[in-house]
């Protein structure tokens, strides 16, 4: 599995560094499915499911028994069915948000632990395993987020107009970047999040391994690196601007397969 990967972080490099007329010839298809073939995201998600059933916390408990929307433990199926309206919580919830509700209530792990910290380390990087767990059970599933709920509506709404919203010292908005097709950033094809099938492939492919930098980011990670990149201001941790930019894309895909999790450059 090491070699593996190894020789899959090579390969990519190569690509990576080549000159750019080399690059329009290389077949960037085939490397996302080679990459896909052996994604390292397993070893997130086997590492989320050990987390999942081990006590830890001031409460000394599992998440075993943490509800994301189908029921007490239920897992199957449940990524595909967020963001959702959580009666307890009082919110919109998406994956990160609710896990971080569970790790809180039933663990006495402090959400504030978590919002206040920084991705890839101590109890971020914790959740960050545990939705890759999460999400593989949703694999191949159908995009179902209940729209016709009040909050959940208003939600989407608000990530609408987010994702039109320009902002930051380059005034760019989600839209300057995802509302044509055919668009690319060096040999990253940039899905058109306005079409029902552009919003499945941007919310169904995250969370994801990065081959490039050796990390899994999820969806909050992906959506916090799009604000720094337009210089605008980095939002807050499971903050309602990410749900609901996320309700936003996952609304206009249902319908639709998610691929979770995916595997990137």
């Amino acid at each position: 599995m090491r070699k593996r990967i190894k020789a899959v972080a090579v390969c990519v490099g190569i690509a990576l560094t080549a000159p750019a007329s080399a690059q329009e010839e290389l077949n960037f298809d085939a490397y996302r499915e080679m990459l896909a073939d052996g994604n390292p995201a397993e070893l997130y998600e086997m590492e989320g499911e050990e987390l999942w059933r081990t006590a830890r916390g001031p409460k000394n408990a599992t998440l075993e028994q943490c509800d994301l929307g189908l029921g007490a433990g239920v897992v199957a199926g449940a990524a595909a069915q967020l963001p959702r309206y959580f009666e307890d919580a009082g919110r919109v919830q998406d994956l990160e948000t609710r896990l971080m509700y569970c790790m809180d209530t039933l663990q006495g792990i402090p959400s504030k632990e978590i919002i206040d910290g920084k991705f890839l380390q101590g109890e971020r990087a914790r959740l960050a395993a545990l939705v890759a767990y999460v999400v593989t059970h949703s694999k191949g599933e159908k995009i179902a987020v209940d729209l016709s709920h009040p909050k959940v509506k208003e939600m989407y709404e608000l990530g609408e107009r987010t994702f039109y919203y320009r902002l930051g010292v380059m005034d760019f908005s989600c839209a300057s970047c995802h509302s044509q097709d055919g668009k690319r950033i060096r040999a990253t094809q940039l899905p058109n999040i306005t079409t029902r099938e552009g919003a499945a492939e941007g919310w169904g492919s995250w969370p994801a391994y990065r081959v490039s930098s050796s990390q899994f980011w999820t969806m909050q990670h992906r959506l916090w690196d799009c604000f720094r990149q337009q210089r605008a201001a980095e939002p807050i941790f499971g903050s309602d601007v990410i749900i609901a930019l996320s309700t936003f894309m996952a609304g206009k895909g249902n319908g639709i397969e998610a691929k979770w999790p995916g595997v990137k450059r």
